[in-house]
């Protein structure tokens, strides 16, 4: 159990700040960072390091930033670390078999769902959108595929119907580092399990877009509620009131039925803002009005009423 490993870490993300703060602060060496190119961001569009570069460059390790992993250049400088095992999580980049081989051990994916579930780019949204009672991580060897590796450990997440993107995304961060350095005691032991998915059983997270957070009213309640609570950290569920974005943070399901047209703002009260759907009724807790910051409704309906409003 004593082994440390030489590790590169590829990811970028807030997601993956974790995983990499577990790795800096256990026996094994991160010899380089692997995260996306700067990018334009905020009101001035300035250049923005990831999260996952402003950790490392606070650690002070080093840094590597290419576009892609597909030339033999960058290749090469890849190899040039001496890895004994590239850990990826929410890196953004294709890795090509080239890179895969390089390590020693190859390369292991901390992946935000339980495989084969939900594949691909938003797995955690994706599954509370969907009604799922649970959710978790997955270590995985990776592959060529996508997502298509042999599970190496799963740890197990309930999806509440308070749990929102945010809530779960952030607990699967935690849980991904500390089932990482399972995995990796696994390795300097030469015990690791690995598990075939079954390609039967697959599912796809298709990638956020904004174009569908717009709430359709006409759509059950219960169905609005997983988009609201799935979609709150992005892209964020929204109506249009007065020709602007409403966005909605938090909702839940009431147990009422109303013959309100969809779309009906039929009660408002400090606990909440009820709005008639196509099918029962969903009470929206923390909402934000274009050019303001997001408010629980009790501060909201303190300066304005949506009451008798039609969205």
């Amino acid at each position: 159990m004593s082994l440390a490993l030489r590790v590169i870490f590829a990811g970028t993300p807030d997601f993956a700040v974790p995983a990499l703060q577990t790795l800096v602060q256990s026996r094994h060496t991160v010899v380089a960072v692997y995260t996306q190119p700067d990018r334009p961001a905020g009101r001035g569009r300035k250049l923005m390091p990831s999260p996952v570069k402003q950790f490392a460059v606070a650690h002070n390790i080093s840094v590597e930033q290419p576009e892609s992993l597909k030339s033999l250049e960058v290749q090469h400088i890849l190899e040039q670390y001496k890895a004994d095992v590239m850990v990826v999580a929410a890196y953004g980049l294709i890795l090509p078999q080239r890179v895969l081989d390089i390590p020693r051990y190859g390369c292991l994916n901390i992946h935000g769902s339980l495989l084969p579930h939900w594949r691909g780019a938003a797995p955690i949204q994706r599954a509370i959108e969907a009604g799922d009672k649970e959710t978790g991580i997955t270590i995985m060897q990776m592959a060529a595929g996508l997502d298509t590796g042999d599970m190496l450990l799963k740890t197990h997440c309930p999806i509440t119907s308070t749990s929102t993107g945010r809530s779960i995304h952030d607990q699967l961060a935690q849980d991904g580092a500390a089932a990482l350095l399972k995995v990796l005691d696994q390795v300097c032991t030469d015990t690791l399990r690995p598990e075939k998915q079954d390609n039967a059983l697959a599912t796809y997270a298709h990638k956020l877009t904004k174009a569908e957070a717009l709430i359709d009213w006409s759509k059950p309640a219960l169905e609005i509620d997983r988009k609201i609570r799935a979609f709150d950290a992005y892209p964020t569920a929204y109506t249009l009131y007065k020709g602007e974005p409403l966005r909605f943070f938090n909702s839940q399901v009431l147990d009422s039925h109303t013959q309100a047209p969809a779309g009906s703002v039929i009660a408002e009260s400090k606990a909440g803002i009820d709005i008639a759907t196509g099918e029962g009724v969903v009470r929206i807790l923390r909402l934000q009005l274009a050019g303001s910051k997001p408010l629980a409704v009790a501060e909201f309906t303190k300066a304005r009423s949506l009451l008798g409003e039609r969205f």
